[in-house]
């Protein structure tokens, strides 16, 4: 594992705050509305992340770029995770709109600091007890199977939520994007402090997964932090893309749960054999690939014996 300079440790979070900046300024007022701009700007940092590969290559070398292309693909692609929750928790505490954007701000803020305090952790206890990397393993195996046997979008609510809602002062009336509010004399959480505290607690789990996923590629702190940054840097325009596609895809989170498997086996066999990570991009582009197209046909389908139906029922 290459010792990274400290001051390319700044010159990254610099420029992280930076792409945060513009990330906010775009999505300002009511521009956050409009789908357009957040498939324009999807398509930005998503071809910001894969492009930092080349920054990697031309510091680092070939092999730590391509471990970074496959950690950032792996994290992008169980992001889809975050924002089912996303959908979830909003749904439940019935966040308006133009309030979403104050709770997505939020939320990748405190998955930023998150997931850096994971990371360096991991990477420590790895660094000190390489057995952690066989508890990652197990771990992973625990998140495949349990993404494998329940999908996320029957969820009708988020347990963090519910849990909150019983244990704070919790007014259900949205004060604009003011997070206490006060009612009878007495102080108040307010849907919008629910749901980032929602987030941030939710997050927490996740980290408990990707993290170690990433890890399955590389044990560079380095490469899984600006992996996982970059993944989550393009959140909230993503979210506002497929905020009403996230529920056509039927299949996703069966393609998700054996991405999870495959970087528990890369763990766990790490010390027999070292899976190249040609092949670990290769298995999580096809499986992705099939696993959305599945869903994109069924869902075409669902949509066309659907309009058959009530033509049928119109004659």
């Amino acid at each position: 594992m290459q010792t990274i300079p400290l001051w390319n440790w700044f010159l990254f979070g610099g420029v992280l705050l930076g792409f945060l900046s513009v990330d906010l300024y775009v999505h300002r007022g009511e521009r956050h509305d409009s789908k357009r701009t957040a498939i324009l700007w999807s398509g930005i940092w998503v071809s910001v992340g894969l492009a930092f590969a080349l920054v990697v290559w031309s510091e680092l070398g070939g092999r730590p770029a391509a471990d970074y292309l496959g950690a950032y693909l792996i994290e992008e692609s169980l992001s889809m995770d975050n924002l089912f929750v996303f959908l979830v928790i909003f749904q439940m505490l019935k966040v308006p709109r133009d309030n979403q954007r104050t709770v997505l701000s939020w939320g990748i803020f405190g998955a930023l600091v998150l997931r850096g305090l994971f990371i360096f952790g991991g990477a420590a206890a790895i660094e000190r007890f390489h057995w952690v990397v066989y508890g990652f393993g197990g771990l992973l195996l625990v998140a495949a199977w349990r993404t494998f046997s329940e999908d996320p979008m029957e969820e009708k609510e988020n347990r963090v939520v519910r849990w909150l809602s019983n244990h704070l002062p919790v007014t259900h009336r949205v004060h604009g994007d003011r997070f206490v509010a006060v009612e009878n004399g007495r102080r108040v959480a307010t849907p919008l402090l629910i749901a980032v505290l929602g987030l941030e607690l939710t997050d927490v789990l996740f980290a408990i997964d990707s993290v170690p996923a990433a890890f399955s590629i590389s044990h560079d702190p380095f490469i899984v932090y600006t992996s996982n940054a970059f993944a989550i840097l393009g959140l909230r325009s993503l979210y506002i893309v497929l905020a009403k596609t996230l529920p056509q895809m039927t299949y996703l989170h069966y393609g998700l749960s054996l991405v999870l498997a495959f970087a528990a086996a890369k763990l766990i066999l790490s010390d027999l054999y070292e899976i190249p990570v040609w092949l670990s991009i290769l298995f999580v582009v096809v499986v992705l690939g099939i696993s959305i197209g599945a869903s994109l046909r069924r869902s075409a389908r669902d949509g066309a014996s659907g309009g058959q139906t009530a033509a049928g029922g119109a004659k």
